[in-house]
């Protein structure tokens, strides 16, 4: 089994691939104006419209209503980061901070409210961690 993809589904696709475009420097392929998807090496982020539920179960996702997940995205220095971040993103919920388990994390969200996690590994257990 190999992990494939995270689908965020909202009620405004554009604005929230205009948002992760900025946010991470990627290119959005699209598929359709309802599905959208930023394609890397470990994993895909989708955007999905509210109206393509309808083609799996209606109402079994609803937008803005995440609490529980948590987008995360390597990158080179946090710190960086957050300045670039500071006005794009609707709310900083967390200003870089080293973490006890070795990752310096900034934590946001997105126009849909949705958790994001920029972090870096900082000391030697947690670059390890990343190489298995």
């Amino acid at each position: 089994m190999r992990f494939a993809s995270v689908r965020v589904i909202t009620d405004d696709v554009a604005r929230l691939v205009t948002f992760y475009e900025q946010a991470t420097g990627l290119q959005a392929r699209w598929a359709t104006e309802q599905f959208a998807e930023f394609v890397t090496p470990s994993c895909t982020l989708a955007i999905g419209s509210v109206q393509t539920m309808a083609l799996f179960s209606p109402g079994a996702a609803v937008p803005e209503a995440n609490r529980t997940a948590i987008l995360e995205f390597l990158v080179d220095d946090v710190d960086r980061e957050h300045d670039r971040l500071t006005g794009l993103a609707p709310e900083i919920v967390q200003p870089p901070t080293t973490m006890p388990w070795g990752n310096r994390s900034l934590l946001f969200r997105d126009p849909d409210g949705n958790l994001v996690n920029f972090f870096t590994p900082v000391t030697e257990q947690a670059r390890a961690r990343l190489d298995h």
